[in-house]
């Protein structure tokens, strides 16, 4: 077992997709807390769509993937959440509009540019070949930023993530910080969607706060425990997809799976053995 992990690690792809998934999921898992407890999960699968008609431009245009893409999606973010915010169109609704209008226009450009080829297919479901050296060095940089400034405003993201309201009361700007999240959850989806794909990416961002709510009662602790388990299914899900030939974002999301009914067991019997 131990030769056959070193030999998977002595692949410079597979360094790089350890490397970067395991910090896209630590920043997955951290903003998948708040979002799920503020009923705004879709809103990965909304920007991965939005994601993926950046991509295909900018393939397009032979443009750089992740230059293209991430101010594209932090821009349809930050327009998702005044939308929704202004009451002309519900959350979900807007979700749904932006996403099938960016994934109708990405393939629209693929059709009339490089037709729909390998690239797509990479787009839609991942590929851990699909990064390069600058795609990783943007990446551990962007996704740094990211985790430093969570940190910085974890406070006042707790506080608008049980109660706007009263965070508003008490001088918290609720919506710069929920401009925040949104641009920190464009970032990552954009730095993850490479390698598990415009369909899956989302699933980084809602099994893990949804697993640790299972047994974890509380927002520090269903934080941490999102990021344990995030970090842990990716690496399993990766070596899955190393061992048996499988596509790696498809492992990961069904590793994922499996802990989220493992999680569910445990609370129950938790939850039993203190009635009892």
């Amino acid at each position: 077992m131990a030769e056959t992990i070193v030999e998977m690690l002595s692949y410079p792809f597979m360094v790089r997709a350890f490397i970067v998934g395991i910090l896209v999921s630590l920043c997955s898992a951290l903003l998948g807390v708040s979002l799920v407890l503020k009923r705004y999960s879709m809103i990965g699968d909304g920007l991965s769509h939005v994601g993926f008609g950046a991509l295909a431009a900018a393939a397009a245009l032979n443009a750089a993937p992740l230059a293209v893409a991430i101010p594209v999606v932090i821009l349809a973010a930050v327009l998702l959440l005044r939308v929704s915010a202004s009451n002309m169109i519900k959350g979900d609704a807007a979700i749904a509009l932006i996403s099938t209008s960016a994934l109708a226009v990405g393939i629209m450009v693929i059709s009339m540019t490089t037709g729909m080829n390998t690239d797509v297919y990479n787009y839609m479901f991942g590929s851990i070949l699909a990064m390069s050296s600058q795609d990783v060095e943007m990446s551990v940089l962007l996704s740094i930023v990211v985790l430093v400034l969570y940190v910085f405003f974890y406070h006042k993201i707790f506080a608008i993530t049980f109660d706007e309201t009263f965070a508003l009361a008490t001088g918290v700007k609720a919506n710069l910080y929920n401009t925040l999240i949104a641009v920190l959850t464009a970032v990552t989806i954009v730095l993850g969607m490479r390698m598990m794909g415009t369909l899956l990416i989302s699933s980084l961002i809602i099994f893990p706060s949804l697993t640790s709510m299972r047994v974890c009662r509380t927002f520090r602790s269903v934080t941490i425990s999102s990021a344990v388990v995030s970090v842990v299914c990716f690496c399993v899900g990766i070596m899955v997809s190393y061992f048996f030939a499988t596509p790696a974002g498809a492992s990961v999301v069904v590793v994922n799976l499996l802990m989220l009914g493992i999680y569910t067991i445990a609370g129950a019997l938790r939850r039993q053995s203190v009635a009892s």
